[in-house]
């Protein structure tokens, strides 16, 4: 007779990766991307990112609220 129960992903031998394997695939990815942590954001990148984030504070005129108007009535 068939068993027809569903299958339980988690454990191993059933697809799953136990504990310690994740932990080992765990170690191995943080060790190889400890150096791309390390050498931080490229100065373009943040010449961008700062050019991006002062192009949304006008963003609050454009639906109507200033920022300098808040709170006066």
């Amino acid at each position: 007779m068939k068993d027809n129960k569903p299958l339980n992903r988690t454990g191993p031998g059933k697809g799953g990766l136990n504990p310690e394997i994740q932990a080992r695939i765990g170690h191995q990815l943080r060790a190889m991307y400890e150096d791309v942590v390390r050498q931080g954001v490229p100065d373009r990148f943040a010449e961008l990112i700062r050019k991006l984030d002062s192009a949304e504070q006008p963003a609050a005129d454009v639906e109507g609220m200033p920022q300098n108007s808040i709170g006066r009535d």
